[in-house]
């Protein structure tokens, strides 16, 4: 029976090619959209569940309210973990790790540096938290010595090649020296945060104990059978044991009265399996995916699913006309319903294992790309893994089921007297479900052009937005700390070159950079509602000028005034927290020591225009800026026309001072750009399959025209014989359509101003939804269904009505 279902099946698609081309080319686009969101869904969340024990694995994150800022961040102070480990049983075990970003390394003896980045300071208890295989060296005493490093397979290849790297040295900086003490397999792609290197927390040069200072990502390992939620409520006991007398020392105020003016210290545990997806705090340690978009992309592939299933329902109920009678004479014949609806699942279901295998072909063709977009490493043979074969076996069988089910008991439904005798009709214009199939179809469409031009406009505001400081031209070289004092001797060779403006060195810079806080308070006091905790930046005389900034008031600094050195400059954020009248001249101050006993005093110079130093999904901050040596990098604002030619004398004059040092820049507008990369991949993503979900869309309209022109091919000749113009004739065959497409954009004009509402939250700084883009969303979809439908009508009109009228 199956044999024989098949062969009418595959006859039924041969003789029918256009429709069948349709369907299986439709679906396949549908399908294939499936899989590659499929891929990318599971690989986002699949982070970190390579660990063996992450479903017990949790980071200490921190939330605090102070100076007029609200600080989320991702790190907590240095003695949390060792304190939750003695104080609480149900700690098994924790780690740290302070990241140090990009070094410069090399291998003991030889004089060519490697800008090697994340590189990370970590406990030895790091192998017993996280599952990282050791290839040599053993994970128990790997980072217990002082000056020890494990490094991992693919760093080993690049400093040793194919020598054993244990036991040997590697340079880092330049000045500090750590032994080779374990090799490990190279981090998986998808863990939260990445490092080649993990040297001993023993030489991280770090003033410990600091209970008020949040720098170290701090993981704890809690024991089988422990309720997190319950835990967490001790980390306020922590906070009034150990954080409160460093305050009371600081402040001089008990966290009852520091809670009483409104400020709070929290901390809090995240899961580690939810940090990718979930977590978007300050100083993490890579940036993070957005559940957000799981969610988003999810939706999208089962739309465009959706679509291309509607598309077979509706050309298969349209069509079905023209197989009534075959089914009349089949029940005449003594074909029980089951059987028929046996058959045309059977058609069905092989339409959709075509389509699944030209899906597959098109992955394996689109994948490169879609990697590229969506920054992933995804691989076309993971569709043939355990994991996703049996999806691949079952998917086309779903939909083959989903697909083909109402046609099957439509057609099989048929009254075979009635249909011999020709009194089955199946209009366009009666079938009300295939016209509800039609609006949802352009709903969704309507839906992902709205939320395309949004995600596009936003970006475009990001990006031409003025953020306080004159971005481009400028080009900053990174890692001038390697070449020592002879910082200023490399800024001032660069300055005589043709088309160098000016130049600064540091290396706190308004895009991705390092960063610093500190308290500070008017003299004189410590005012809960007036002290301000800021970033403070360490610059020379140069670096407002070199950056674009403006002053609203006061003066930068200057060589002229000897005093600069206790001189500091604010911006409007921290001068409106610290409420100071006429603050030029006023005296600021902050602890200049880790045990909060000496006070540093600053004198207010000048007020910057406030910048944007953090990405525009949050309010600017107080910052602060004083006069101190930092050579992280060197700005230089440019202006030529050849820009390749100045970069190479930039790096001759770099090679001079440098020798054997790399030389590694990149522009500030790339950099700025760096921070919003996830939402211009989510802006080329939605495009892609906006245009998708609206092809697919329009092959199913291009199909169901031309079967109404071919219901209607009588009605045409009759109405052109009577006098009827083309026009009149293409504006008959094309309202219907239209009206249902008209009524698409009203029912998803809602539901995308709501979806996109919810995502422009996320940013502190957007744009408006304005009604001309639902109104461009509207006129997108009417042209394109016009022209979809246009054709087949224009086609209908133009036949000849003698042909039309005889072939009835």
């Amino acid at each position: 029976m199956l044999t024989n279902y098949l062969k009418i099946a595959w006859r039924t698609l041969l003789k029918q090619r256009g429709f069948t081309f349709i369907n299986i080319f439709g679906l396949a686009v549908g399908l294939a959209c499936c899989m590659l969101i499929m891929l990318y869904v599971l690989d986002e969340l699949s982070y970190d569940r390579y660990n063996e024990k992450a479903d017990r694995i949790y980071r200490v994150n921190s939330e605090i309210l102070f100076g007029g800022n609200n600080m989320h961040f991702a790190v907590s102070p240095d003695p949390m973990g060792p304190t939750l480990k003695k104080d609480y049983p149900q700690v098994e075990q924790f780690v740290r790790l302070h990241q140090r970003g990009t070094w410069l390394v090399r291998k003991a003896g030889e004089s060519t540096n490697l800008r090697e980045s994340d590189i990370t300071f970590a406990d030895s208890t790091l192998f017993d938290v996280f599952t990282l295989p050791l290839i040599s060296g053993d994970p128990k005493t790997a980072l217990r010595e002082p000056n020890t490093v494990v490094i991992s397979e693919s760093a080993a290849k690049r400093h040793f090649g194919d020598q054993n790297p244990m036991g040997q040295s590697l340079l880092f900086d330049n000045n500090r020296t750590f032994k080779v003490s374990g090799v490990m397999r190279d981090m998986p792609k998808n863990a939260h945060f990445q490092s080649n290197f993990f040297l001993t927390m023993l030489n991280d040069d770090y003033p410990w104990g600091q209970w008020l200072s949040n720098n170290h990502h701090t993981y704890i390992l809690l024991k089988p059978g422990t309720n997190p939620e319950t835990f967490a409520k001790n980390l306020d006991a922590v906070v009034r044991k150990y954080v409160g007398p460093q305050a009371m020392q600081m402040l001089n105020l008990s966290m009852d009265d520091f809670r009483k003016a409104g400020n709070h210290i929290y901390y809090w545990l995240i899961p580690l399996t939810k940090i990718h997806l979930h977590s978007r705090q300050q100083i993490e340690l890579a940036p993070n995916g957005d559940i957000q978009y799981v969610y988003i992309f999810s939706a999208v592939a089962l739309f465009i699913l959706l679509i291309a299933c509607i598309n077979f329902m509706n050309l298969a109920t349209a069509r079905s006309a023209n197989r009534a009678k075959e089914v009349g004479v089949r029940k005449v014949m003594g074909s029980e319903r089951q059987q028929l609806i046996g058959q045309f699942m059977t058609e069905s279901i092989l339409t959709t294992t075509l389509a699944m295998l030209l899906a597959v072909f098109m992955v394996g063709l689109t994948l490169p790309a879609f990697n590229a977009i969506a920054a992933k490493g995804l691989a076309i043979n993971q569709l043939f893994s355990p994991y996703y074969l049996p999806v691949l076996i079952v998917l086309p069988v779903i939909v083959g089921l989903l697909a083909g089910s109402y046609p099957a008991l439509f057609l099989s439904s048929f009254q075979p007297i009635k249909v011999l005798k020709g009194k089955i009709n199946v209009s366009f214009r009666s079938a009300g479900l295939r016209s509800g199939l039609v609006v949802f179809q352009f709903m969704m469409s309507v839906i992902l052009i709205v939320g395309t031009i949004i995600v596009y406009r936003q970006i475009t505001f990001i990006q031409t937005k003025n953020v306080g400081f004159n971005r481009d031209h400028v080009l900053t070289v990174n890692d001038v700390y390697a070449i020592g004092k002879q910082a200023e001797t490399f800024r001032q060779e660069v300055l005589r070159l043709p088309g160098v403006v000016t130049g600064s060195v540091s290396g706190y810079l308004p895009t991705p950079s390092s960063r610093g806080d500190n308290t500070f308070f008017a003299e004189g006091q410590i005012d809960m509602n007036k002290g301000v905790s800021m970033q403070n930046w360490p610059v020379d005389y140069n670096y407002i000028k070199t950056m674009g900034m403006q002053l609203v008031q006061g003066r930068d600094f200057s060589k002229e005034f000897g005093a600069d050195s206790s001189g500091i400059i604010i911006n409007e954020s921290a001068l409106k927290i610290l409420g100071l009248k006429d603050p030029i001249g006023k005296r600021i101050w902050t602890f200049d020591d880790p045990q909060l006993k000496n006070r540093k005093m600053y004198t207010i110079i000048g007020i910057v225009k406030n910048f944007h130093f953090e990405s525009l999904r949050q309010n600017i901050g107080g910052l602060s800026m004083v006069l101190s040596p930092n050579s992280g990098a060197a700005s230089f604002r440019i202006s030529s026309n050849d820009l390749p030619a100045l970069i190479k004398q930039i790096e001759a004059k770099w090679k001079q001072v440098a020798p054997g040092q790399p030389f590694s820049y990149q522009f500030m507008d790339q950099s700025f750009d760096e921070m919003y990369r996830a939402e211009q991949r989510v802006g080329t993503i939605a495009l892609t399959f906006a245009v998708l979900a609206v092809l697919i869309a329009c092959l199913g309209l291009f199909g169901l025209a031309a079967f109404m022109a071919e219901q209607r091919t009588k009605e045409i000749g009759v109405r052109k014989v009577l006098g009827a113009s083309v026009g009149s004739i293409v504006t008959l065959l094309s309202k219907d359509f239209l009206k249902l497409v008209a009524i698409s954009i009203l029912i998803a004009s809602p539901i995308a101003w709501y979806a996109m509402n919810q995502w422009l939250n996320d940013f502190a700084y957007k744009i408006d939804i304005e009604w001309w883009m639902f109104a461009v969303a509207g006129l997108v979809a009417v042209g394109i269904a016009l022209l979809t439908v246009s054709f087949q009508s224009v086609k209908a009109a133009l036949t000849n009505p003698v042909k039309s009228l005889r072939s009835e």
